[in-house]
């Protein structure tokens, strides 16, 4: 009796996993954008690593202080009956800098650039007409990337949930970044 029930569940989890969907963004600083899309109804998950780029399996270091191609980027599991992909795509755009061609507040170089990788040909002209719309309504060129996905690498589990495992430390490193005050400046919060 155990094993059918054990397997009853496996074949419900894999069937609410088939109906879950996935998207990446890039906003400069992982542990952020997780923290701003876990409160998210509807997204089941959110793991920090790294996509854009060529060298597979890179770790933290290679993609700080090396020449990978990758950015720091959160992979968001949703469930597409209580969100969507334009949903999360107007949560990336108050959770970022668009404008910072460097990288995102107090972090700079190409792995802290911002930007959204898109699964699908709708997805892209989302972002087209989300990118239109802020640039018309700000008047300003946005600089986020707009990529293809290709492959996703998990980031090592140090980065996994870093700010609620070192909420103090996340604190401090959120505040000397002004992350939220460049953010207020920006969208008019």
């Amino acid at each position: 009796m155990k094993k059918i029930l054990f397997f009853i569940f496996l074949f419900q989890t894999s069937l609410f996993a088939q109906d879950l969907e996935k998207a990446y963004f890039a906003g400069g600083c992982f542990w952020c954008m997780e923290e701003s899309f876990e409160k998210v109804d509807g997204v089941i998950g959110v793991i920090s690593g790294y996509s854009g780029g060529r060298t597979k399996n890179p770790t933290y270091k290679e993609v700080t202080y090396g020449d990978t191609g990758h950015i720091e980027t959160i992979e968001v599991k949703y469930d597409p009956k209580k969100t969507n992909f334009k949903k999360l795509l107007d949560i990336f755009w108050v959770n970022i800098d668009p404008f910072d061609v460097a990288g995102q507040f107090c972090d700079k170089g190409y792995s802290y650039r911002s930007a959204i990788f898109y699964n699908s040909q709708k997805e892209k002209k989302i972002i087209e007409k989300s990118i239109n719309e802020i640039e018309k309504g700000l008047e300003k060129d946005v600089v986020t990337f707009v990529k293809k996905f290709d492959k996703f690498y998990i980031a090592e589990s140090f980065h996994q949930d870093y700010y609620k495992e070192k909420f103090l430390n996340y604190l401090i490193y959120k505040k000397n970044c002004g992350r939220v005050e460049t953010l207020n400046k920006i969208w008019n919060k």
